[in-house]
């Protein structure tokens, strides 16, 4: 999900248009479930069939259909009324029918930071004859195939097991695919039924699997790009860009346009991916807050379809920055926050007066001199109050004023357009802009002209110059890159944050990684995001950056360990984090270094070396799931709608804070509470593991037995961690964690109760 900050607003408004004007057809997802069927034009047939029975007639039901899934599971989406959906929904082959909606889509230094280049050194288990093979499918907005990140120097032919096929479209062939990139396909179909003809935005667009927005080749290539010299933005964070595998395979899947990803399209992304043998799905993409239940989520089907099938899927959380709006909360997708590295891009501000301001942004651009400096307040236009021309909207300050002026602006909310301020300030006839922006200031940003973000701080100080001087003047200097800043990592204030609204039992996120101010591949035909030049590389910020950062340490592991399960890959990334910053003190959330919890970071800041041998693993499978959703009340009709099978539950089902997951979560808890937890050894000759615990607030934890011993690797030990309260909680969670150590390695899991009674 990348920072886009206009974006969620931009959705909301199309939602509304679109559902205004339109006749009452809306765009539907009929599920169902597993079939038999030889082929897809079988399938399509059915569909049509099916479809015919509702619409009056076979030409009907062609026109209305959109999308048909044929091969993990049989669906179709199609145009339908509300009536219409309705009567299928009745259909005893019909497992469920759902709206399908808009989704928004959610590096040179980032690798140093989480220590890659070291994981050989730190660890003898990366085999050479495994790390080739690993194939990461990456659901996004496309490729961009010239990138030098995605050339495949020094890779063999692609793994024979690949079903996947590069498939042909505007501006790009099956040349254009390689030993590195090998496949690509887009989908379309969902988007344009939901929101009309690509050609009606009026925005650059290809045709094919062919990136033009960028997101894509951006987050394909932070997982397995090649590795390139001497790259930069503009001379900004130079250094040498690679993916954090850059000898996995690429598989690009298409479903995204204009950074919204229609869920139509993306289940469809899904079921091509399962199906074409990869290892690995990276999504960058996910539903607006609040998330709606397992069982009528794309997302959440197409993931589950592939982790029942060994497919480990990474996703970002989201990047609404408040409590309770995390997204792909579910259990079986591997949920990514967003954190900085210890680097900072500063562009400060010269002062006539000699002072300098400390800003922030992503500014390329030289001013030749000093140059006035006046308050978008008090260059209001006619008619405009001070506060509203502060914010540097469209027709809301006088040319005249700002001519030839650095203009001072703020933000009004956090989901202002900064870019777009200084759209206006150009226009305006104005040559700088210093945004007073103390929320957003560590993001980096681009302007289409000299421009920084400054904090509070520098705020009042730039203030008091401004009332004191009678012809203020200043100089906004070009970015300069700096490196091992501290304290880092810091949760970044866009980073959407937990408690899981769908079952707090579990925590999420599951970790964080880096997301803040991220240089990869680029498309140059993306130029918005750009601040209107082409580029090859680019610099951005999201959730959406650190979900593939997360996707390349799981293709790591998988290389070392080919027979681990998705939940062992899990629990192996999540065990071995860090929840410690650069100055040995717990991470702290930006922009203001506020406290931090599990909600915020989830088991802790990745480790790769560490993930490579995590000791212990907590492994779960599809049954656990099917038991996990049982406990959560799961009927006939969700199984269905889900797994595509009638099953039913037991009569005592097991507790969903007794999933085998690598957190411990209880969002429940009325008095002493007992959870059940079972690890697998994965380490050489006999061992012995003992538990040390951090207790909660009010809360004293037993660990049952309190020592574990391995005589071999596979060996499997359950254990009870008894919760007795004796503080109520009042209605928040607090937090601790159970850690195993042996003296080599230290598991670690974080621990959330909400103590409703004692």
């Amino acid at each position: 999900m990348k920072l886009a900050t206009a974006l969620t607003l931009f959705l909301v408004l199309r939602f509304v248009l679109t559902n205004g004007i339109k006749s009452t057809t809306k765009h539907y997802i009929v599920y169902l479930g597993k079939h038999s069927h030889p082929n897809l034009d079988s399938v399509i047939l059915a569909n049509h069939e099916m479809l015919a029975a509702v619409t009056g007639s076979v030409d009907g039901a062609q026109h209305a259909a959109v999308q048909h899934y044929s091969k993990n599971f049989r669906g179709f989406s199609a145009m339908l009324t509300p009536e219409q959906a309705e009567q299928l929904e009745k259909n005893e082959s019909v497992v469920s029918v759902f709206e399908s909606r808009t989704n928004p889509v959610h590096t040179t230094h980032s690798w140093d930071f989480l220590g890659v280049d070291s994981v050989n050194q730190y660890n003898k288990l990366m085999r050479t004859d495994y790390k080739s093979d690993v194939i990461v499918g990456v659901i996004d907005t496309g490729v961009w195939p010239e990138s030098q990140s995605f050339n495949d120097k020094g890779l063999g032919p692609a793994p024979k097991r690949f079903k996947g096929e590069c498939v042909v479209g505007e501006q790009l062939t099956s040349a254009h695919c390689n030993r590195k990139l090998i496949g690509a396909r887009f989908y379309s179909k969902g988007f344009e039924a939901e929101n009309g003809p690509l050609e009606s935005f009026n925005k650059t667009f290809i045709r094919s699997a062919r990136d033009t927005d960028g997101h894509g080749s951006h987050t394909a290539s932070t997982v397995a790009g090649s590795v390139v010299t001497n790259v930069s933005l503009f001379g900004i964070a130079t250094g040498t860009a690679r993916g954090g595998a850059p000898n996995a395979r690429l598989a690009i899947y298409k479903a995204c346009w204009f950074n919204l990803c229609s869920d139509a399209d993306l289940l469809l992304a899904f079921d091509d991916a399962t199906n074409d043998g990869v290892d690995i799905i990276s999504l960058s993409v996910g539903p607006l807050p609040p998330q709606p239940s397992f069982f009528s989520d794309a997302i959440s089907i197409g993931s589950f379809h592939a982790f029942s099938k060994g497919i480990f899927v990474s996703a970002s959380a989201g990047n609404s920055g408040l409590p309770s709006t995390a997204a792909n909360v579910a259990p079986w997708i591997f949920t990514v926050a967003a954190s900085s590295v210890d680097r900072d891009f500063t562009s400060n501000v010269h002062l006539g007066n000699s002072k300098m301001l400390k800003g922030s942004s992503l500014n390329p651009l030289t001013m030749d001199k000093q140059y006035g400096i006046i308050a978008a307040t008090t260059a209001a236009a006619p008619g405009v109050s001070p506060q509203n021309a502060s914010f540097c909207k469209i027709n809301t300050l006088d040319q005249t004023l700002i001519k030839g002026k650095i203009v001072v602006c703020t933000t009004e909310t956090v989901l202002d357009n900064r870019q777009d301020k200084s759209i206006v300030v150009k226009q305006g006839g104005g040559v700088g802009m210093i945004l007073i922006d103390p929320i957003a200031k560590d993001v980096g940003f681009q302007f289409v002209i000299p421009a920084t973000l400054i904090g509070q701080k520098e705020a009042l100080e730039l203030q008091a110059y401004l009332t004191t001087d009678k012809n203020p003047v200043a100089i906004i200097y070009p970015t300069t890159t700096v490196l091992n800043t501290k304290p880092a990592p810091t949760m970044a204030v866009f980073s959407s944050m937990g408690p899981n609204v769908i079952n707090p039992d579990i925590i999420k996120p599951d970790i964080t990684a880096p997301g803040v101010n991220i240089l990869a591949a680029w498309s140059p035909l993306a130029t918005e995001e750009a601040a209107e030049r082409s580029v090859d590389f680019n610099i951005i910020s999201g959730t959406s950056m650190s979900c593939p950062h997360v996707s390349a340490i799981a293709a790591i592991i998988k290389s070392c360990h080919p027979s681990w399960s998705p939940s062992a890959i899990k629990s192996a990334i999540m065990t071995t984090a860090t929840v410690i910053d650069n100055n040995d003190t717990l991470i702290s959330r930006d922009p203001f270094g506020s406290q931090t919890t599990p909600f915020d970071y989830g088991s802790g800041h990745v480790n790769p070396a560490a993930a490579l041998d995590p000791g212990l693993v907590y492994d779960f499978n599809t049954q656990d799931i099917i038991e996990f959703l049982c406990s959560n009340g799961a009927g006939l009709a969700e199984f269905k709608n889900l797994t595509g099978e009638p099953l039913t539950c037991k009569n005592h089902t097991t507790p969903s804070y007794n999933l085998n997951y690598p957190s411990v979560g209880i969002g429940n808890m009325n008095g002493t509470v007992t959870a059940i937890r079972t690890v697998t050894y994965y380490g050489k000759g006999p061992t012995v593991y003992l538990s040390y615990v951090e207790s909660p607030e009010g809360v004293k934890i037993g660990v049952i037995p309190h020592r574990l011993r391995f005589k071999k690797a596979g060996q499997k030990k359950t254990f009870k961690i008894k919760f007795t309260p004796y503080k109520n909680s009042n209605g928040s969670f607090v937090f601790g964690s159970l850690t195993w150590r042996n003296g080599i390695q230290s598991v670690r899991s974080p621990i959330g109760l909400n103590v409703v009674s004692v």
